[in-house]
């Protein structure tokens, strides 16, 4: 198996508190920033940051469907990581000083064991892109909705 690794980024005019807030508060802001993908949406312990459980279905493709159960912590000032139960998936979230003063750059990184063999070549290939394209529509409603 090998590990597969999707990463998005983004300069969002907004500072770097007010989107980390809104990226941790997963009783609110969080479902809001969700694109179609996402499904069944639940938070089950905590809501704020750290010691969130929450749960959703991501469908990356037609054919893919993942049942996320994630344990939320944050490891260090900025950052946000999930860790699936379900899988090996594991997603962090970095919000830094932007470029500009009162601007953000919010990484987002997921990264999981892929599928062996052929399989593993074409989800190593195209899941990173697909996954990415997930992770650009939530940083746009992530900037919509801290650049107000």
């Amino acid at each position: 198996m090998a590990q597969v690794e999707a990463t998005s980024q983004r300069e969002i005019a907004a500072k770097p508190e007010t989107v980390f807030d809104a990226l941790a508060d997963y009783r609110g802001t969080r479902e809001k920033l969700l694109p179609g993908h996402f499904s069944e949406y639940e938070v089950r312990e905590g809501g704020d940051g750290k010691g969130t459980l929450v749960h959703w279905k991501l469908q990356a493709t037609s054919k893919r469907i993942r049942d996320c159960l994630l344990d939320v912590d944050e490891p260090a000032e900025g950052s946000l990581v999930e860790k699936d139960r379900n899988s090996s998936m594991v997603t962090t979230w970095t919000v830094t000083p932007g470029s500009a003063e009162g601007t953000s750059r919010v990484t987002v990184t997921t990264v999981w064991n892929g599928a062996g063999g052929v399989g593993g070549f074409f989800e190593k290939t195209f899941a990173p892109r697909g996954l990415g394209r997930i992770y650009g529509e939530i940083l746009d409603r992530l900037a919509a909705e801290t650049e107000k």
